[in-house]
């Protein structure tokens, strides 16, 4: 029960993201640059991503591919400073498509990273 309960990984949880890129380098900037991220490299055409909301454990990686492609889940950050977080996106490249905005419970933005990729970030009240 102890060796449960020490896991990092939960049962049915999201437990990695994977993000296609076509620049692991220009992938490595944008990340590292607006959300603080560091990365392990692997391969030539492969790097782990560790996000720091989890400690150091990895929450993702990057693929590279010859093409992204849109569509899929929307992947949703969380933030403690959401204007400072839209910000950084912009200074690093990243696309606003959509400005902060009111939903029950919060506050977000959208943008696309410099691929191609939605996200979202958010921040509560």
């Amino acid at each position: 029960m102890l060796a449960l309960m020490s896991n990092p990984h939960h049962h049915h949880g999201i437990d990695y993201i994977e993000i296609s890129v076509t620049d692991i380098e220009a992938a490595k900037a944008f990340y590292g640059g607006a959300f603080g991220w560091s990365f392990n490299d692997y391969a030539p055409g492969y790097c782990g991503f560790v996000d720091h909301s989890r400690g150091d454990v990895e929450a993702g990686g990057f693929a590279r591919v010859e093409e992204v492609t849109g569509g899929g889940p929307l992947i949703v950050l969380y933030s403690v400073a959401l204007e400072a977080s839209l910000a950084a996106v912009q200074s690093n490249g990243g696309v606003v498509t959509k400005d902060i905005f009111e939903f029950p419970g919060g506050r977000r933005f959208e943008l696309t990273d410099p691929f191609g990729n939605r996200l979202a970030v958010w921040t509560p009240g």
